[in-house]
This record gives structure tokens, sequence and C-alpha cells, in this order.
């Protein structure tokens, strides 16, 4: 009997830790789907790449549009557009899991690929603040359907190779992440960058953005195609299955839902269980921390160290994200499905959010090392030199060598986190009918992260440079607020029960 998520085990179960002897027997791990995996990862990779496209060239393209006073001006508007992507795409989020629940995941990942390439490509055509801003809003929503690919690879998986499946969603994020921000700063404005190139192209000297957007937009193109003709329906939401058998198309289901289980499909509230509340609130936190991570990283590593700073120049900042993000490879392809097989996902969750906690305590004390460097070396800081200069002193390596140190390990643990939450999330949802909902609730509160915490680091920031108090209120305070919150998601992790680690709408199916 399968169970459901109005069943709290939590007196029946230890919380936080797998029962003695309760680890699965070792299978033979079921050969990856990539028939089904490949258009889902085409999919899945259109996401991080338009997302972040945009980062390196948005300070050029606000000043182009002369709607700011002054150059202080600028972030302002800079952040309105990268809030309206992050607050349009969290506002339908759980609407498009429900809609794939109803009408089938296939459908519903088509019309967000439709509209996404549409609106970015209208993007990089922006020639005023305000057609960027109803562009941008408008390819946030259409890239909110991101959570109906995780309920897919969950339904094509099963228990042996789900954690492998699942791991390969963050590997195409991250992947994601890398071109988007290489293709916006090698792309934008190319009549300038490339005179010999492009200098007779017109149409990209009056809309200079528009060629990284083309280039961006290609993925989404691709993960469209690859889904129109490789991209097969996982949920039952028309005839009887007895009838798919006799005529199977391209929108036949792999994963025949039955009718018993389509009836468990239940609405949001009544999918919010207290295990489901303390889940979401665990990724509200996680997600929390990081997106101030990631904001405040690089204002940290570009900022002098008399304003708490590392003085590291922009080709430096990338050389350091790029070094550390090699182990993201072995870690979501070999490592992490190993892991959670033995451990479990809750286990994994747990000792992810542990390693990270002293990685954000200690990033900032950093700053001493690197005011050191800027007393040895002339014009360190304001000259921002490149990142192995001839003139490395012993201690400006060892300064590179702590960094990507506390950088892998900090991805290390921000893998073992990420991808166990997204496990668990799936694994809650009472019946494969309500996989999309529960993904959707997922997706829609890490978003609504995105929209608060780059704009409460950024004033965290701020206030802690300008005024002179002592630690934690000194520059170090959005780091420490980053620990504890991670502090606080282990904290929360311990209170979850081990049956988190099994998937509960594949129970009634076997």
């Amino acid at each position: 009997m399968s169970r459901l998520a109005d069943e709290e085990p939590l007196d029946e179960e230890p919380l936080g830790e797998q029962p003695p002897g309760d680890s699965p027997a070792v299978q033979k791990e079921t050969p990856l789907p990539w028939s089904q995996l490949g258009p889902l990862l085409a999919i899945r990779l259109a996401e991080p790449v338009n997302m972040t496209l945009c980062m390196p060239f948005l300070y050029k393209m606000i000043e182009s549009f002369d709607i700011a006073k002054g150059p202080e001006d600028v972030p302002f508007y800079a952040g309105l557009l990268l809030m309206s992507y992050s607050l349009c795409q969290a506002v339908p989020t759980m609407y498009w899991g429900v809609l794939s629940d109803r009408i089938g995941r296939r459908p519903v990942l088509l019309i967000g690929l439709t509209g996404d390439l549409v609106t970015f490509v209208l993007f990089g055509l922006s020639k005023s603040f305000t057609w960027a801003l109803v562009t941008r809003s408008l390819n946030g929503i259409f890239a909110g359907n991101s959570a109906v690919v995780k309920s897919v690879v969950v339904e094509v998986a099963d228990d042996t190779n789900r954690p492998r499946m699942v791991a390969l969603l963050p590997l195409m994020w991250n992947v994601g992440v890398i071109a988007g921000s290489a293709v916006g700063g090698l792309l934008a404005d190319p009549v300038t960058q490339y005179p010999s190139i492009f200098g007779s192209w017109e149409i990209f000297r009056e809309y200079p953005y528009l060629l990284p957007c083309l280039a961006g937009s290609l993925t989404t193109a691709l993960g469209l195609v690859v889904g129109l003709f490789k991209l097969k329906e996982t949920l039952v939401v028309g005839p009887a299955a007895s009838a798919q058998d006799e005529a199977a198309t391209e929108a036949t289901p792999l994963v025949a839902t039955p009718i018993a289980d389509r009836a468990q499909s239940r609405s949001m509230l009544s999918l919010l269980t207290p295990t489901c509340r303390r889940v979401l609130a665990l990724n509200v936190l996680m997600c929390l921390a990081i997106s101030m991570y990631y904001h405040i990283y690089s204002m940290f590593t570009a900022s002098p160290s008399r304003d708490g700073g590392l003085g590291l120049s922009e080709r430096s900042i990338g050389i350091s994200l790029a070094i550390s993000s090699v182990v993201v490879l072995y870690m979501q392809l070999v490592a992490y499905p190993k892991l959670t097989l033995k451990y479990g996902a809750l286990k994994c969750c747990q000792i992810g959010l542990q390693i990270m906690i002293p990685v954000f305590f200690a990033i900032p004390w950093l700053t001493m090392l690197a005011s050191h460097i800027e007393q040895s070396m002339s014009g360190f800081g304001d000259r921002q030199p490149d990142p192995w200069p001839r003139q490395a002193t012993l201690e400006y390596c060892v300064l590179w060598a702590l960094l990507l140190l506390l950088l892998a390990v900090r991805m290390v643990g921000d893998i073992l986190a990420f991808t166990s939450i997204n496990l668990i999330v799936s694994n809650i949802a009472p019946s494969a009918a309500s996989l999309g909902a529960m993904n959707g609730m997922q997706q829609f509160t890490g978003t609504c992260t995105r929209v608060v915490g780059p704009v409460v680091s950024g004033a965290l920031w701020g206030w802690s440079v300008k005024h002179e108090h002592i630690y934690p209120f000194n520059s170090h305070l959005v780091w420490v607020l980053c620990g504890l919150l991670i502090a606080a998601s282990w904290q929360l992790s311990l209170r979850l029960p081990s049956s988190v680690n099994v998937f509960a709408s594949g129970q009634g199916q076997q």
C-alpha cells in the first residue's frame, strides 16, 4: 500500500537518520534511457543560458538606454531587470506544474520553449528600458516550467538509476551558467569587439546585443526541435493505457499513470503536509543562502581589501569560478549517485550542508592576506593584475590556493545538498499525478529567493562597507548570514523522517 503524503511517520521513524540495516540491497543500475533523457537535458540547458547570458553586458545595455541619471543609478535599473525575470519566473511556476499534471508534461514543455525562444530574441532587440523590461519579464514567465523537467526525469527513472538521472539536471544547470556568461561576454556589441568581422553588419550596429541573444537562443531552439521529435509523454491524461498499446505515437506515455493514482491528485494546500512544509522551508533557506552568495561573490572578489574584498580583476574572478567548477563533473556524474545509493538522499543533504557552513565563515578572512599582498605588491588592488603575474609572491599563490580550495569545497557541499533536495521533493509526492505540483512548489520557493537574495545581500554589503563596525557587523556580515542560514538548514534537515529517502509515488506501482 502506498504511503500517502498526509501520513506522518514522525513517531515511528528516527529523524534525520536512516534506520540501521535499512540500506537497500545493491542492485545493478538500469541503463539510462538516453532517447528520453537526451531531450530533457537539452531542454534543461536552455534556462541557465538565457538567465545568465545578459549578465556581462547588462551594465552597458542600461547605459545605452539613457534612463539612468548617472553611473550610480545604473545598478538600480539593472537590478530591476534581473528581479523582473526571477519574479515573473516564480509567479507561474506552480501553475506550470499543475497544468502539466492535467494536460501532460510534453505540451507544457513545448509551450514554454516556444515562448522562451521568441521572447529572448525580442530582448536582444531592446532599444529602450521599457522594451527590455517587458521582454525580460515575459522570458521569465515561459522559463518557469523547468520544474516539469524534474517530474519527467523522476517518472522515466527507476530506483537504481534515479539518483544518477536527477544529478544530471544540476550538471546541465552549471554548464548552462558557464556557457551563458561566456557567450554574453564574447559576443556582446560585436561591431566594437570584432570590427574586421562585423563592422559592415548594420543590424548588429543598430542592435548591439542581438548576436549574443541569437547565439543563446540556439540552445532553446535545440531543446524545442529535439522535444518535438524525440520527447514522449510520461503522464496518461487521455484514454486508458490499453488503447495506447494499439497506436503508439511520439506522444505515447513511457510510464502509464493508473487511474487510481490520478485520483490521488490533490490541491496545492492538501499537499502541504508537515513533512512537505519542512522540506520546502529547507529548500528556501538553502536557496536564499546560495542566491546571496552568488550575488556577493563578484563584489567581494572585485572590491579592494580596504573595502573587505580581494581586489581581483574580472578575468581572475572568471578563472576562479571556472577552476573550482571542475569538481562538478566528477561529483555529479560519478560520486553522487554512489553516495546516495549507499547513504540515502537525506544523509547526503545533511553532509553537504555541514561542509558548506565553515566555508562561508572562512572566505572573508582571505581579505587579511589580500591586504598584506596589496602592501607588498605595487599597484595590486588598483591595477587589478592578471591572475598569475610575473611578480606573483608566495603570499599571492597561497591566496589563490586557499580561495580555490574553499570554492571547491563549497561546490562539493552545494552538489550534495541541492541534488539531494531535488530527490527528496520528488520522493515525498504522494502520487505520480502530484509530481508536477510538488516540483512546481519547490521551483516557486527557490525562485522567490533569487528575487530577495540579491537585494538583501547587496544592501547589507553596502551598509557593512560604509560603516566600520566590529565583527561580525563589518564586511563579514553577509558571509556570516549565509553561514547561519546554512546552519539553520542543517538543523531543519535533522527533523526530517528517513521516509523521505523512499520514492513514495512509486510504491503504489510496484
